[in-house]
């Protein structure tokens, strides 16, 4: 890809560009403006990627892509950015993902943690699923080469033949509390589709889905892996430990992230 300018070809225009985004409320505007400037075809591209960024727009959106354990992740406008904290998600389902078995990624979002797990276990069956349009258009992009993608509400459109051979569920699903999504980022709360943000009222609703149809489609010995909040992983486990699994929780200081991990009794 071409490079509208760098840097070093214009320090001043660099600068510039650096103290128009520090003051439009950018905390990584010196990273931000290399990202700009690296993704811009033409002078006039990024000017119009700057213009978009200083009006809150997010900056993944703006080039089109959000990196995410080492890959990059197609995203349109409206579709939700996988968050780094997310990776530790993705890197707990790793873990326990074995090659050439049936991988599912559940509010799947941009495809970002199904394409790292394809990407890095051998031959696995990759299917995932979303509620909204939009990602579920993203995520094809992604997963394109490694897996299929479904539209619709939880498990409601994977294969019914699925049920019983799921070795990896992994769900990344809405858990922030209805009365606390007025409190996000602007970028999430203007520009990221509610559905993958709000969890309802104490922002179980979706994850207490997920976590009581789950067992009904995991292989024997198989793994369920949600993200959560530190203070509501224990809730989760509990309707985990409910369904019959075994629930334990793993979280990451560094990440600030929290991961449930249900387990299916082997037969």
């Amino acid at each position: 890809m071409s490079t509208a300018t760098s840097p070093d070809a214009s320090s001043d225009f660099y600068s510039a560009l650096v103290t128009a985004l520090r003051a439009a409320g950018c905390v990584f505007a010196e990273d931000e403006a290399s990202l700009l400037m690296a993704a811009a075809e033409t002078p006039a591209d990024l000017a119009a990627m700057v213009d978009r960024r200083i009006a809150g727009l997010p900056l993944e959106h703006v080039v089109g892509w959000a990196e995410f354990c080492g890959l990059r992740i197609a995203v349109e406008p409206g579709v939700f950015v996988p968050r780094r904290r997310t990776e530790f998600l993705a890197r707990q389902a790793i873990a326990l993902a074995r090659p050439s078995r049936v991988v599912v990624d559940l509010c799947c979002g941009s495809g970002a943690v199904g394409a790292v797990l394809a990407s890095t276990v051998a031959g696995i069956e990759l299917h995932a699923a979303d509620i909204d349009p939009a990602a579920v258009r993203c995520a094809r992009r992604n997963l394109a080469d490694v897996g299929r993608v479904y539209e619709g509400d939880l498990f409601a459109p994977l294969p019914d033949d699925l049920r019983g051979r799921v070795d990896v569920l992994v769900a990344n699903a809405p858990y922030v509390p209805t009365g606390q999504v007025a409190l996000l980022p602007p970028e999430a709360r203007i520009h990221e589709p509610r559905v993958a943000l709000d969890g309802g009222m104490d922002g179980l609703d979706t994850l207490r889905r997920v976590a009581a149809s789950a067992p009904a489609w995991l292989a024997p010995g198989g793994h369920l892996l949600v993200e959560s909040s530190e203070q509501q992983a224990p809730d989760i486990a509990a309707v985990m430990t409910r369904g019959g699994l075994s629930a334990n929780l793993a979280s990451c200081d560094e990440l600030g992230a929290t991961v449930v991990i249900g387990a299916k009794p082997e037969a």
